[in-house]
């Protein structure tokens, strides 16, 4: 059973109960309130508001400090996405719409479903794959594995490819694999050279797979600042500092609409949820715990903020007010800033 969503009223209730003798946030004072508040939540670490470029709330509450790189849980599956659109503009891989099994050797099984052969980049990205799904509670299970990538192509498929979406790290697993053999690499090394140097930051080592590819969607480490670099990115289509990071095709793509998300009302792109709040179009990076990064375009805003990782975030929970403190109090601000 799903948990149920919050009214924007419950939601910002929630928010205000949660607060923890809060004090005095330095910050511009447009967004000095969302810093108060955000201290006062005690499963959030650190929180960052970058404006028109200027950086105007850089807020640790508890944990690392802004420049040491977190783990970002599933925030890794929009870093593999925005690789995907590299390796495109790179002539890597011909289209999102290519098979991704001729990327996989000899990973295939034999007697495995006909279907698999035609799962494409674009359903991996898409979460619609039909593959059997490995998040949440079938995840342990699934990374406890000797071979993730063969077990997750065993498994009986759920439905056709690109009918269903099924959220599932082994999706971007594959997809970051397919990725690294398509530019001959691994994906520590892809993601560090095509992103990590442009962008100015550090991508440590994650985990790996028994065969040891690096895992995709899941336990890279990024720093708050990093983080905050990679939304400024996308929200200057696919640019910093005069530098090209990903295409601006690529970005608008990643931002469409292709199938609903696992809250009412929020969509999901290319790794990326799709929300619209008051008529304004929000675009999130979401990992477990409550990993965050916000873009929003029409107010030039990006918006970060990093969590325990040891602890969930749901709707009914921290998420929830996560949510509610973009929307009712950074969103209003951003307006008046």
């Amino acid at each position: 059973m799903k948990d149920p969503v919050f009214s924007r009223r419950d939601a910002l209730a929630t928010l205000s109960a949660a607060i923890l003798a809060p004090r005095a946030a330095r910050a511009d004072s447009a967004f000095a309130p969302a810093a108060t508040l955000a201290r006062g939540l005690d499963q959030l670490h650190a929180l960052l508001i970058s404006q028109d470029g200027a950086l105007a709330v850089a807020q640790t509450f508890r944990g690392p400090d802004l420049d040491t790189p977190v783990n970002v849980k599933s925030v890794s599956k929009t870093l593999v996405s925005a690789l995907c659109g590299i390796a495109l503009e790179r002539g890597e891989i011909p289209s999102v719409d290519a098979p991704v099994a001729p990327y996989l050797g000899r990973v295939i099984p034999r007697r495995g479903d006909d279907r698999l052969r035609q799962i494409s980049f674009r359903h991996l990205l898409t979460m619609q794959s039909g593959l059997t799904p490995f998040a949440g509670s079938t995840y342990g299970g699934w990374v406890a594995g000797d071979h993730w990538i063969y077990d997750a192509l065993s498994a009986p498929m759920v439905a056709d490819p690109g009918t269903e979406r099924l959220y599932s790290t082994a999706n971007t697993h594959i997809l970051g694999t397919a990725l690294a053999n398509a530019a001959d690499t691994d994906l520590h090394r892809l993601a560090q050279e095509r992103l990590g140097d442009p962008l100015d930051l550090a991508l440590p080592p994650w985990t790996r797979d028994p065969q040891g590819n690096y895992l995709g969607g899941n336990d890279m480490r990024v720093s708050p600042r990093g983080m905050l670099r990679f939304g400024q990115a996308y929200l200057h289509g696919g640019q910093l500092d005069g530098t090209r990071i990903v295409p601006e095709a690529w970005v608008d793509a990643s931002w469409r609409h292709t199938a609903p998300a696992d809250i009412p009302g929020h969509a999901y792109g290319y790794g990326w949820f799709l929300w619209t709040v008051d008529g304004v179009q929000v675009r999130y990076a979401r990992g477990y715990g409550g990993q965050m990064i916000y873009v929003v375009p029409d107010r030039r805003l990006v918006v970060v903020m990093t969590s325990d990782i040891s602890r969930p975030a749901t709707m009914t929970g921290h998420l929830g007010r996560l949510h509610a403190l973009v929307e009712g109090v950074i969103l209003p601000a951003s307006d008046r800033a």
